[in-house]
């Protein structure tokens, strides 16, 4: 039995209010060669395939050709349950005809956990799928105490196991928070305060166990207790991320083979830093010059429209921080006097790139009385 776990596509997400809907076309095709290349019997989906509950209408176009192409002219069977961003009954709509089609998907999540059995190519194997659930929820269709994320997960992963497997490997996909895992910035936090993280050691188990929610793959307690992580980049904290797909292979009575197979993406996320005018120059011959980029000024004096100049090297230049400029500013103590000639040290440079000549010594003059006066305002 082969197949390739993946989770957190977030369908529909911006960059900084870039949308990202061609490049995650481009990863879904990226994808689709994969699923070819590799002959896998099956393709998971670990939870929000959306990036929010009603998605953009090219989102779900997009999402509807994709499972087309996988189902109906490939004939991989796809198992998907809903994430935290998901609308999980709207995903689910349909999905008992679908099933029928080889897809499979588990929006809410249910009392009962019904197992999917895929028979591939040369293995079979049995699919749970836990689709995120609040306690809450899960207390009222269990009828049980249950307060935490730990508890509700713990006694849905019971009915799961409770399942006759023929001797079967098992493999559980959920959408949760794994305790120690690493996070990044673009990840909506699933409680305040910690209470969303669960034990590893619940999976263990399972012979696989396809996690969803955390966008840096990793593995948790054990190799085969497994975040796919997100298959793009989403948040300028996953710059250092590299991104893959995860293919495994079941024997029964083994330990699965894992292998993380790359995404490469169109436009790359990163971070640069540099000071404006060798940060331009390097960019007419860079490679990646159409990356999406925070960019990272060391710069210490003030500079006429630097996104302008930026964009017309970068034009994908999507966030824009003056970390020089910043530095320069944080005065210790009660330096009021150094405070003033930073100011009219900042407009001297303004004013040269505005005139294409320095101020005259009347012009310095004049302007720094006017901010003297200002700090004089400031302090009665």
């Amino acid at each position: 039995m082969r197949f390739i776990h993946t989770s957190d596509w977030h369908l529909g997400r911006t960059l900084h209010n870039q949308s990202l809907l061609d490049e995650q076309a481009a990863m879904l095709q990226t994808l689709l060669k994969l699923i070819e290349e590799h002959q896998v019997d099956a393709l998971l989906i670990a939870g929000d395939i959306f990036d929010r509950s009603v998605p953009p209408a090219a989102a779900v176009t997009l999402l509807d050709e994709f499972l087309e192409q996988v189902t109906l002219k490939l004939g991989v069977a796809v198992i998907a349950i809903g994430g935290n961003h998901d609308g999980q009954e709207r995903i689910a709509f349909g999905a008992r005809q679908m099933a029928g089609a080889g897809l499979y998907i588990q929006g809410p999540v249910a009392a009962d956990i019904k197992p999917i059995r895929i028979d591939g190519k040369s293995g079979s194997a049995f699919f749970y799928p836990i689709p995120y659930a609040e306690p809450a929820l899960v207390r009222h269709l269990l009828e049980l105490d249950i307060h935490t994320h730990e508890e509700a997960l713990s006694a849905l992963i019971e009915r799961a196991l409770a399942h006759d497997n023929q001797g079967l490997p098992r493999v559980a996909l959920s959408h949760c928070f794994i305790d120690g895992g690493s996070e990044s910035d673009s990840e909506r936090p699933l409680s305040i305060g910690g209470a969303d993280k669960v034990s590893p050691s619940l999976f263990y188990p399972f012979d696989y166990a396809a996690l969803g929610h955390l966008h840096g793959p990793q593995f948790k307690g054990q190799q085969h207790v497994r975040y796919s992580g997100s298959p793009l980049k989403y948040s300028f904290s996953e710059t250092k991320h590299n991104k893959s797909v995860t293919l495994v292979e079941l024997r029964a009575g083994e330990d699965p083979q894992i292998t993380l197979l790359p995404i490469t993406p169109r436009h790359d996320v990163r971070v640069i830093e540099g000071y404006l005018d060798a940060l331009l120059e390097e960019g007419k011959t860079s490679s990646g010059r159409e990356d999406y980029l925070m960019v990272r000024l060391l710069d210490t004096h003030a500079i006429l429209e630097p996104m302008a100049k930026l964009r017309a090297v970068y034009p994908n230049v999507l966030h824009l921080e003056r970390t020089g400029l910043l530095q320069e500013r944080s005065i210790t103590g009660p330096g009021r006097e150094r405070m003033q000639k930073s100011e009219l040290l900042m407009f001297e440079d303004f004013f040269n790139q505005v005139q294409g000549s320095p101020m005259t010594e009347a012009q310095r003059s004049l302007m720094s009385e006017l901010i003297a006066s200002l700090h004089r305002g400031e302090s009665k």
